[in-house]
């Protein structure tokens, strides 16, 4: 029998790999948002702190909002989780595009600090969700390969 490093006494919880994934993404995306908006600010101004909001509310939301439908799946029917998260990933790709389009008719960002925002959530954010998954302690239990009720190790 093998098991992992777990403590014996501690209190396991199914959903702990997949809340340390949403609360260290929303760590990073915070830290993320600060450093953006402060660098666009002194980068290009207002523009480029309006660029960098924007692009941390698309590039975050989109990977968040992953974690958090992965966590509201994981205690529904298999079948049911797949359809929720295969409606949430169309429903998100046609929001980022519609969102997308609208702000292509405006000015009032900068859209180079809006990319790099975007491109900088989805890496670091889904980082520190893998990171924050890796990093939990999940126990396990190797069972013997051996038929129930075999006779041929008792003659």
């Amino acid at each position: 029998m093998s098991t992992s490093s777990a403590s014996p006494g501690s209190s396991y919880h199914p959903d702990a790999p997949l809340r340390a994934a949403l609360r260290y993404g929303l760590i990073a995306w915070v830290v993320l948002t600060i450093f953006a908006v402060v660098v666009a600010t002194l980068a290009s101004g207002a523009e480029g702190a309006w660029g960098a909001l924007l692009g941390a509310a698309i590039g975050g939301g989109f990977i968040l909002t992953t974690a958090a439908v992965v966590l509201f799946g994981a205690k529904l029917p298999p079948n049911t989780a797949g359809m929720v998260m295969l409606a949430s990933w169309v429903g998100k790709l046609l929001v980022a595009l519609i969102v997308i389009a609208i702000l292509q008719q405006f000015e009032f960002y900068d859209r180079m600090a809006l990319f790099l925002t975007v491109v900088g959530a989805l890496i670091i954010v889904l980082g520190a969700e893998t990171y924050g998954v890796l990093r939990q302690k999940v126990p396990y239990v190797d069972a013997p390969d051996q038929a129930v009720g075999d006779d041929s190790e008792t003659a």
